[in-house]
């Protein structure tokens, strides 16, 4: 997409004039730009330190799904997936959006009975989620080896679509409506008032930026943004990485987006040939993100296991992204106690993109003062402060984490 951003020096916006400044050029900044501005709130610039979508959000294929353990994640979830569903119409654009289902293998009868509690708190919420066999989990992906299984949870109205024309989307529609991109633009630092309760301005390498609300939607690089304003976001980087392979001859049949629970390791149509990914157990949290090809290794040995057909195929290449990780991989989303102004939504931990159009509304209602599409107060990072704003106590944990 090309940049937007204008003057290389001095202020962006004449003094007295403060904007709604969102930090962050993702899928979630995006949509939270389009969200506000959609309902008329003007003034609005968006800074991101690269290119739209450069983040974690850059990842060529996202899934999406409802399939989660807590309440408010299945609502959001289930919420966006309508959004992508209608996303033709609104903002606009094709995003080539899958409703290819997500089907998780379950090999541990602990897992099974979480899975079946959440299941059911899935149908409730509106979710077609049901437990199946492995026989029948073998027949929507004929890649799998049943052997070890003690059963599999599946949602046909899951999927994947593709975050660039979701960024691209969004962002096209925000600028129509007036939102300003300010883009090869980083943050350097947050200007509060004397008493410290309001953000008055926003820094950046490229001049200065009076600020009515700061809305942080920096992704793994949220905890600066919130340190310069002196709030407290817990995130921090993990590096994930995906691999595809080679066109497949006979081409690879339609499957679900298929998840080995225990060990991570996942895989789904990709074009021509599949995409394949797993959570190195190992990796160490930081902003690295060279994508190493023996990585792939730790899929193949899992593959071996439980999808023989993939072990040995040709790989083509990979990306490495970060995810936004906080201690109990749920997301952060309200409005700081202390610093008014200030609102955030990061720290999905690998959620962002399916969670995306939701959470652009949710963050659009916290700023007009009214109740949320979603109530997501559990999400406030104040869950992990005690009472004296210091070191984190408590947590709300999502169990379905890939």
């Amino acid at each position: 997409m090309t940049s937007t951003s204008d003057a290389t020096s001095g202020t962006y916006d004449p003094p007295g004039t403060p904007s709604l400044v969102i930090v962050g050029g993702g899928v979630m900044g995006v949509s939270i730009a389009f969200h506000l501005a959609e309902a008329g709130v003007g003034d609005i610039v968006v800074v991101e330190r690269g290119t739209l979508g450069c983040g974690s959000s850059g990842k060529p294929i996202g899934g999406v799904r409802a399939q989660f353990s807590d309440p408010v994640n299945i609502e959001l979830g289930l919420r966006s997936l309508r959004a992508y569903g209608d996303f033709g119409r609104r903002p606009g654009g094709d995003i080539r959006l899958e409703r290819a289902g997500y089907l998780f293998l379950l090999s541990d009868e602990a897992d099974l009975a979480a899975f079946e509690e959440s299941v059911a708190t899935q149908n409730a919420l509106g979710v077609p989620s049901r437990v199946i066999s492995p026989e029948r989990a073998r027949e929507l992906c004929p890649y799998v080896r049943t052997e070890g299984l003690v059963g599999a949870v599946h949602s046909p109205d899951d999927g994947h679509a593709r975050p660039g024309l979701v960024i691209q989307g969004y962002a096209r529609a925000a600028a129509r409506a007036g939102v300003r991109f300010r883009t090869g633009t980083t943050v350097t630092g947050v200007d509060l008032d004397d008493a410290g309760g309001r953000v008055t301005a926003v820094r950046t390498d490229r001049g200065v930026i009076p600020c009515s609300t700061l809305v942080c939607a920096a992704g793994a690089w949220s905890a600066g943004v919130g340190e310069a304003a002196g709030v407290r976001l817990p995130v921090r980087p993990l590096r994930r990485q995906i691999a595809f392979t080679r066109p497949l001859d006979p081409p690879a049949p339609r499957i679900p987006f298929t998840i080995d629970f225990s060990s991570t390791a996942y895989f789904h149509n990709s074009d021509d040939g599949l995409l394949v990914g797993l959570a190195d157990p190992a990796q160490e949290e930081g902003f690295d993100t060279t994508w190493t090809p023996d990585w792939v290794e730790l899929f193949r040995d899992v593959a071996r296991r439980r999808a023989p057909a993939l072990a040995d195929l040709e790989i083509a290449g990979g990306w490495a992204g970060l995810y936004e990780v906080t201690p109990d991989r749920n997301a952060l989303i309200g409005r700081d106690a202390r610093v008014s102004n200030f609102l955030y939504a990061t720290g999905f931990s690998g959620h962002g993109f399916l969670q995306a159009p939701a959470v652009g509304e949710v963050v659009r209602d916290l700023f007009l003062g009214r109740r949320p599409v979603v109530d997501v107060t559990p999400l406030g990072a104040d869950r992990f402060r005690d009472g004296d704003g210091g070191a984190a106590t408590g947590g709300r944990p999502e169990a379905h984490v890939v």
